[in-house]
């Protein structure tokens, strides 16, 4: 069974979307292994220059990195990324199984984005849309286009 994970940086607050996430957690518990790991926000107690973001980035990059397996495919959310169908995302997944891949680890930033060494080290860089959406909900987006992948890989009413 294919393992899932979804790697981000901040915890989610909102009772909500932490009640999300573990609904949608629990519906993909009969495709694949599925996990949520927090990592540590960096965050500047003014308005950060340049340079400080950068050296925010490379922080959270060292959490990040130290989460992610040598073998594992890495998908990494960020704005300049590919655009993808709920059709498209459960293709690739179903090609990384086909392919003897384990693992497919997704990336979501803070709200600075992500280093250029995690973009480097992803082996597809996909974005959600071209609007812009607080982190939290995008992780409840996430979770749920997975999910919906593998309906759509079984064949389920799910997706219509």
């Amino acid at each position: 069974m294919i393992k899932i994970k979804i790697i981000c940086v901040g915890n989610l607050k909102e009772k909500y979307f932490r009640e999300a996430c573990l609904e949608y957690s629990k519906r993909l518990t009969p495709f694949c292994k599925f996990e949520i790991i927090e990592v540590s926000e960096h965050r500047a107690y003014k308005v950060p220059s340049q340079m400080e973001v950068l050296n925010i980035l490379e922080k959270e990059a060292d959490k990040i990195l130290s989460k992610v397996s040598n073998n594992a495919n890495v998908v990494s959310l960020c704005i300049e990324g590919e655009s993808k169908s709920s059709q498209d995302l459960s293709l690739y997944i179903k090609e990384a199984m086909i392919n003897g891949i384990s693992e497919i680890i997704f990336i979501i930033g803070s709200s600075y984005g992500l280093s250029d060494e995690v973009k480097r080290r992803s082996n597809l860089r996909l974005s959600m849309s071209k609007m812009t959406f607080p982190h939290q909900l995008a992780r409840v987006m996430l979770a749920e286009q997975i999910y919906r992948a593998f309906e759509i890989l079984n064949n389920t009413k799910y997706h219509k």
